[in-house]
């Protein structure tokens, strides 16, 4: 857990038509909102989560990372990872319902395109209990589509961060994650090795 300062202690949850009763939330909070980081791979995305992670920190704010516990790159199973290194001490997790064992007033989650759309509706529990809640993943599947759980994400989002990167063909600005292994799996972890950012024209989907 990431933190400046002393620590807050947290209290039950209020009832009411703005709360989620059976959460707990922090009483110096009314409401809680949704932060949204998505784009391609090597957009940045795990840099903008640690990024706002200081600045809750700053805030005199705990945070609580989590990550899936599949994203084992960068020998980085207990951290949320930068591509150039940087690091996040996280909670992996198989189940996207144990992001509701988090106690702290803010929640960062990354790589939630691979908790599909179960990670939703905790997600929005913590949001109604009065969090901050900060997601982050990969919004387009190789083949371009809309990853879940993005579409659901982005309807609910207060703030959403739509990041791109630079296309490693034509230098302009990338929206597509190119597969390079042939594979016909939804997902695939892997780095550099396995992906490169493309823009729409040079993007060739996956058949």
């Amino acid at each position: 857990m990431f933190r400046s300062g002393e620590s807050k202690r947290v209290a039950p949850a209020r009832s009411g038509s703005n709360v989620d009763a059976s959460v707990w939330y922090p009483p110096f909070m009314t409401h809680g909102r949704l932060e949204v980081v998505c784009g391609p791979m090597f957009a940045g995305k795990s840099t903008r989560l640690l990024a706002r992670c200081a600045e809750l920190a700053a805030q005199g704010l705990e945070v609580q990372a989590f990550k899936p516990a599949s994203d084992d790159r960068y020998d980085g199973a207990r951290h949320i990872v930068t591509h150039d290194g940087r690091r996040l001490e996280a909670t992996p997790i198989a189940d996207a319902n144990e992001i509701l064992a988090a106690i702290a007033p803010a929640v960062i989650v990354d790589e939630i395109h691979f908790l599909g759309d179960a990670v939703v509706e905790p997600c929005m529990r913590l949001v109604r209990g009065g969090r901050i809640v900060i997601v982050a993943g990969v919004d387009r599947d190789h083949r371009g589509r809309p990853f879940a759980p993005f579409p659901a994400m982005l309807c609910e989002a207060d703030r959403v961060d739509k990041l791109h990167a630079t296309c490693a063909r034509c230098q302009g600005p990338a929206c597509h994650s190119q597969r390079l292994v042939a594979s016909d799996q939804r997902i695939v972890v892997g780095g550099a090795e396995a992906y490169e950012p493309r823009c729409r024209v040079c993007f060739e989907p996956a058949a």
